[in-house]
Parts: C-alpha cells; structure tokens; sequence
C-alpha cells in the first residue's frame, strides 16, 4: 500500500478532517487577508488610538488607530511565507549534511558526522541567537539564522536513516554494478528515507514559527514597516494591562497556528505507520528463499504465501511463512520464543503492532483477500495469552462480551447482554448470569480464559487463533481450558490455530503440526508422526525436552544448546546449523526450502532424519 493511498485513508478520519479544515481556513486567510484586510490594517486614525475591544474593532487599536485585527491577519501571508522559507532552509540543509557521509570517502563522511553532532549538542536557542547576531536584523537575516540552526538536527536524522539504508543489500549491488554515489543517493536513499523525513520536517515547522516570532519579538526578525506575528505581539506587549486582548491576539494567533502545524505531523505520522500488505512488496535483504504452500484442495479456509514480518532496523521477524488451514482443521504453531508464531498469528489477524511491516505474496482468509480489505468482523477469534491484560479492568466481565455483539452483530443492549450470558454459560462458566455482572478481578485465570473464548464466540468464528491459552495455568486447568477449545470446535466446526512453545500441548488438540524456528516453518506434520517419524533434528530435539510418564527422573532433561538467531541476523545458512550435531557444510552456507517430505509432510533440511537413516559421516560430499 502506497504512502499516497494511506494518506487519503487517513484523510477520511476525523483527525484528517481537522487537519484539511484547519489547513484549508489558514489558507484562505493568508491568501485572502491582505486585499480584504489590508485598507483597515494600514488606516491611521488619529481618532481612535489606543482603543479597547469593540464590535468596530474586535482586538481594539494601536497606538496609531489601526485596527490590530486586521493587521493580525494581514500579518499571516508574511509569517507564514517565511516560517516556510525557514523550513526549507533547514530541510535542504539537513538533506545535504545528511546524506553526505554517504557521497563523500569515509575520511570526510566521518569528518561531517562529527560535525553535525557537536552542532546538535548546542542549545538551540542560543545558536539562533549567535546566528541572528551574525546576519544582522531583518526577514533576511531571521530565515538564515532559524534555518540554518534547524539543519543539525534534520542532518542527524537523515544521517542515521541514511545509514540504515546504505548497508543494504541492493545499495552495495548497485556499487558492484558500477551506478554513482549521486545516483544512488537520489535513486535508492532519498526516496526510502522520504517518509520520516517529510513527518519530522511537518512536525519543526511549529518550532520554525515560534523561533521565527521570537526573534521578531526581540526586534532581530521583521523590520518596519513590515510586520509578522512576533512584531506585532512586541508592539503590543506594553499595553498587556491597559488592553490584554490587543497583546494576546498575536500570540494566540502563533499557537493556534503552531497546533495546525502539528495536527499535519500527525496526520503524517498515521499515514507513515504501519504498511498494509501489498502483492509487489520486495523481500528485505537477507531473507530466506521462498517456500510456496502446496496446492490449496477445497475447503481450504486460510492460505498463505510467503509472509514476511519486519521492523524498523532490519529485523525481519517472519522471514516467508507459507502454510494452509482447511475449514474445521485444528492446525498447531509450535517453536521456541522468539521462532515468530505469535507474529505469523498476528499477520493473519491484522494486528502486527505499529510498525511492523507485513508483506505476502498470498494472504486468503474465507475466499477474502487480506491484502485488499483487512476486516475480519466476527468470523476469527483470537484468543491471547494473557486474558487479563486483554480484559478492561474498569469494565464488568458481560458488558464486554456484550459489546462484540452490539458493534458486530448490530444485537441491542438487551440482546448483546442475554448473548453474552450465553456464551459465558457455554464455555463452563458456573452462574453466567452472576458472573457476568463481575469485574475481571473476580475470576480465576482459568474462568478469564474461558471468559476469552466465550467473547471470541460472541460471533460465529470460522477460525480460532489460540495464543498460549494455557501457559500461565496450572495443569488441571490447562487440561480443562485445552478440553474446552476442542470441544467448541466440535460444536461450532470452526478451525484451530493453536500457538504454543510445548509440543505435548499441541499434540493433545490439534491433527497437524507446523514447526517454526528462526522466522522460518521447518517442518509440518501431523500429530501422529511427532513421536517417531519427525524429520527435522530441531521437531526431534523439541519432542526430546518433553519428559513422559517413563521419563527416568535419575537423568537429566533433555535441552537444545545455544540460542536460536535474532530477527536481525542474517541467516547465511539453515538457520538451526550452529545447534545441528547433523550440520554439514551446506548446512552453514544455504538456506534449505520446505519441500514434500511424502504421507503429508513437509520439511525444511538437507539432511531430514528418516526411520532408517544413519548420521551422514564428516567429510561426507552433499
């Protein structure tokens, strides 16, 4: 999804509203406040100096008679003019200085880094000040001061985009191929750094104005006969006691307008957010190869394609997950923390937090492409790991069932309460009806749980995303809750995705396992196969930390040494190798893909364990 196209979305908000109105009436007096205004803010009246607020005169007069309304809004067209002027000096600047480490040899880009941070560690304020003392009073000398002392601080943002961008992957391919430092500049780092760069540069502008007014105020800005904002406000500021409103008028005129500035910073900061899923969108640097679902057989009620989960600073913690969930499927996501289920989860339903960047070549819920229209509506619960974080506090236990149903369904309060008591009693909770006019507080971890799912039925889900349900439970309610979630799938015929870092849970509910590790799916199979036929050493070596009712408790558990990769790092190799005792040297220098493994199976490694396989001997050729 374009920047563009988010932008208009976010026009049609309220917030977005506000902002073309507000922006629209600024307009509108700059351009038109002269030649309507102008005759009475230039009319001395030698009659009416110095008078009060009257309906003649709606901020009173100045010490010549000249209506200070008036020259108010006259004095718009000019302040804004050069609060603008200002701005793009330090853009400009900030641009320059920015990208220059990145044009120049490492010698002088280092030089110029060094520069821009001694400069930013100067009180603002101060070197407006020894800059105006420098160019001298004047509009003139006001642009270059306040300009110029916004450069270091767009100069340090731009340099530390510049350097997220510049250690990409198709920066140092575009060297290799010989393209310019100015070409790629202009043609691979300005316009991936655009987008933050154009929300600071809307949210200085309010302080651009208020340097500017300042230096007015001071009598180093606007000069006679010209006047600005701050010129006025000074003109006015003695007769502050004899006359406030004549004082103020200016002043508020330069919060008001500071506030517009801001309110489209915002805007711009919404529409900067987080990016929806687009068909076209590129893999970041470094992922892994493609691994494509198999064949969707009828039925097929989730298909995905090469989903990717990334963050600001390159860290890509979904790095092209494919998988299908057929309609009544229970289909569970295993792998250590941090493998990027709860993430893969999350893509699904929309709800990857801010700033997280979600692309997929296929993202099919129902028959609904996800990428054209995330809304879901009631048809796919999701179940968190913590229900009382998921749970408001201040609210009664019913009334937030109830409102699922009011905003879905379109219920009335009546019927939304009476639904909600329903949906409590359904998933075991003893007296729904009084329970449902209790806070969260009130419950159990096991009763809010269940509470979880019951809100999660309000509707009539196709599919269940459970996450962690039962982690924090004891085991006899962790039984129960797991009991519960297979049986309204029974009931309702909807689909499972239950999420959980111990396999044995997975295996007690679900028909398929799908295995994640570093981002990647290593493996899917069903539940049958986990014991004996797993494929990948990493499902084994997972199997392997469950302890059984023959566990000798006299040996120690088993455990996978070292750590799995973080959402940074660059996988350079199958990304389980430095924790393999299979690893071999294709192991370390290719990224295995997710290929048929045969009787519905599919695995990710070079060297999958088969029933009769033996360790393949060091020095052994791939």
């Amino acid at each position: 999804m374009s920047f563009a196209h988010r932008l208009r979305r976010t026009l049609r908000t309220p917030l977005g509203v506000a902002a073309v109105a507000a922006v629209a009436v600024l307009v509108l007096v700059a351009v038109l406040g002269p030649p309507l205004a102008g005759p009475a803010a230039g009319r001395v009246n030698t009659l009416a100096i110095d008078r009060g607020s009257s309906a003649a005169h709606l901020f009173g007069t100045d010490n010549l008679g000249r209506d200070i309304a008036a020259r108010v809004v006259v004095a718009t067209r000019l302040t804004l003019e050069l609060t603008l002027l200002a701005t793009a000096v330090g853009l400009a600047g900030g641009l320059l200085l920015g990208v220059a480490p990145a044009v120049l040899g490492r010698r002088a880009g280092r030089l110029v880094t060094a520069a821009v941070g001694v400069l930013v560690a100067f009180p603002g304020l101060l070197f407006v000040l020894v800059l105006a003392t420098i160019f001298g009073a004047g509009s003139t000398g006001a642009v270059l001061s306040v300009g110029l002392a916004m450069v270091p601080p767009v100069a340090r943002l731009v340099q530390n985009l510049t350097a997220s961008v510049a250690g990409s992957d198709y920066v140092a391919a575009a060297r290799i191929l010989g393209t310019g430092r100015f070409r790629i500049v202009t043609r691979h780092i300005l316009p991936n750094i655009a987008e933050p760069v154009t929300l600071f540069t809307a949210q200085m502008a309010a302080n651009v104005l208020v340097s500017f007014s300042g230096l007015s105020f001071l009598g180093l800005g606007v000069q006679s006969p010209a006047y600005d904002w701050g010129r006025l406000l000074n003109e006015e500021l003695n007769r502050i006691y004899v006359n406030p409103v004549a004082a103020l008028a200016p002043g508020v005129a330069v919060v008001l307008t500071g506030l517009v500035f801001s309110l489209v910073g915002e805007v711009l900061a919404q529409a900067s957010g987080r990016r929806a899923p687009h068909p076209s969108a590129e893999p970041p640097a470094g992922a892994a190869p493609v691994a494509v679902a198999p064949a969707a057989p009828p039925g097929t009620l989730v298909r995905v394609e090469d989903l990717r989960v990334s963050f600001p600073g390159g860290r890509t913690a979904v790095r092209g997950v494919s998988l299908a969930i057929g309609a009544g499927e229970a289909v569970g996501l295993v792998g250590e923390s941090g493998s990027g289920k709860s993430l893969t989860a999350l893509a699904l339903a929309g709800l990857v937090p801010h700033q997280g960047e979600v692309s997929a070549a296929t993202l099919r819920f129902d028959g609904h492409d996800m990428r054209a229209d995330p809304k879901l509506g009631t048809s796919l619960a999701m179940v968190f790991q913590d229900p009382m974080a998921s749970l408001n506090p201040a609210l009664r236990v019913g009334r937030q069932l109830a409102e699922v149903a009011e905003v879905h369904l379109g219920a009335s309060r009546a019927q939304a309460a009476a639904r909600a008591v329903q949906r409590l009693s359904a998933v075991r909770i003893a007296s729904a009806a009084r329970r449902a006019r209790q806070r969260p507080h009130e419950f159990s971890g096991g009763m809010r749980q269940r509470a979880m799912i019951g809100m999660g039925l309000m509707g009539e889900p196709k599919l269940i995303i459970a996450d962690e349900p039962a982690t924090a439970l004891d085991v006899t309610v962790q039984r129960q809750v797991l009991d519960l979630l297979a049986e309204v799938r029974r009931e309702s015929g909807a689909a499972l995705l239950l999420i959980s870092h111990d396999i044995a849970v997975v295996a007690q509910v679900c028909e398929r396992v799908v295995v994640m590790y570093a981002g990647l799916v290593v493996e899917e199979l069903p539940v049958a196969d986990l014991a004996g036929r797993a494929a990948h050493p990493y499902t084994r070596a997972l199997v392997g930390t469950v302890p059984t009712m023959t566990t000798d408790r006299d040996v120690a558990l088993a455990t996978i040494p070292g750590r799995p990769p973080e959402p940074g790092d660059r996988l350079e190799g199958c990304p389980f190798a430095p924790r393999c005792e299979r690893a071999r040297h294709r192991c370390r220098t290719a990224v295995p893909v997710l290929v048929d493994h045969g009787g519905g199976r599919r695995v990710a490694c070079w060297y999958p364990v088969t029933e009769t396989a033996e360790l393949v001997q060091e020095g052994t050729t791939p």
